[in-house]
Parts: structure tokens; sequence; C-alpha cells
């Protein structure tokens, strides 16, 4: 029989702070080392909530035109965290 687990103070907090963020359980076992139903049955005991807050974005308006090629609203969204990051559009290897 496997041993019974020892919770701290530590792995409580972590396990809300990451489940409030809004990793998922199987990291969350990842992170602590333990299987992921442990983490769960964990996370229930603590009252974090089994799916985290979804977030609602901004609604735009559904009848405004498309944005036109290489709007700084749609090409940021495109490059955000890539080697793209902060080059302005059009690209030199682009046809002007």
């Amino acid at each position: 029989m496997p041993a019974k687990l020892t919770w701290t103070a530590t792995q409580d907090a972590q396990i809300q702070r990451l489940r409030a963020e809004g990793v998922s359980w199987d990291s969350i076992a990842a992170s602590l080392a333990i299987t992921r139903w442990s983490a769960i049955e964990r996370g229930r005991r603590l009252d974090v909530p089994r799916r985290p807050a979804r977030v609602t974005p901004a609604q735009d308006d559904p009848d405004r035109e498309p944005l036109p090629p290489g709007h700084p609203v749609s090409w940021t969204a495109l490059t955000a965290g890539t080697v793209l990051d902060g080059i302005p559009y059009p690209l030199p290897c682009f046809p002007r």
C-alpha cells in the first residue's frame, strides 16, 4: 500500500496559485511530483475551483469593417511572443 501524502502549506498554496493562473491539473501534478488524481483531490479539499474562471474577451463591434493587412492591432496579436515581436509591418521580404 502506498504511503500517505503529508501536505504542507507551501504545496497547498502552490496548488491554489497555479490553479488560479489557469494551469492544468496535469501540470500541477507534475510540478509537485504527485499523481493527477492526488492533485485534484487535494484541490477539492482546499475548495479550489474545478475550472479556472474564464476571462471574457472584450466584444468587438460585429458590424465593423475588417482591419487592413498589417494593422497594429492585428499585427501585434499575430507576432507577440515570436521572433517578429516588435518588428514593424511590412517585412522587407514582402513586395510593396
